[in-house]
């Protein structure tokens, strides 16, 4: 049975120190664990804390994607640029050509085989 600091590094080595969803490099101690399918949906946290429901997670993916699960997630950022767009103040930077707002291709840094 892994120790909790060895169950940490293990989540942390599993995309090289880079964050699941976004790829961005992260240190360790700014690393946070994401449960990929939420804590809440199980019943028995042991099973929710199993090392292939964790990925490393930098602070902006696991703060935005907070309870959702992956294809919620995943959502979540597929209509991002549409919400974005939405803002005044972005359709000023668009019009001087500060900010380029695209579509995501939805696909997480960890499904392209760690290529961002």
């Amino acid at each position: 049975m892994m120790t909790k600091g060895e169950k940490r590094q293990a989540v942390y080595d599993k995309y090289s120190g880079h964050c699941a969803y976004c790829g961005k490099q992260i240190e360790y101690k700014d690393m946070q664990v994401d449960h990929i399918t939420p804590q809440r949906r199980y019943a028995d946290k042991k099973i929710a804390d199993r090392l292939e429901n964790l990925n490393p997670s930098c602070r902006r993916c696991n703060h935005y994607k907070r309870t959702c699960d992956l294809e919620g997630f995943r959502e979540l950022i597929m209509t991002l640029h549409n919400r974005i767009r939405k803002q005044y103040l972005n359709k000023v930077a668009e019009d001087y050509g500060i900010v380029e707002v695209k579509e995501w291709d939805g696909k997480f840094y960890f499904e392209r085989g760690g290529e961002a």
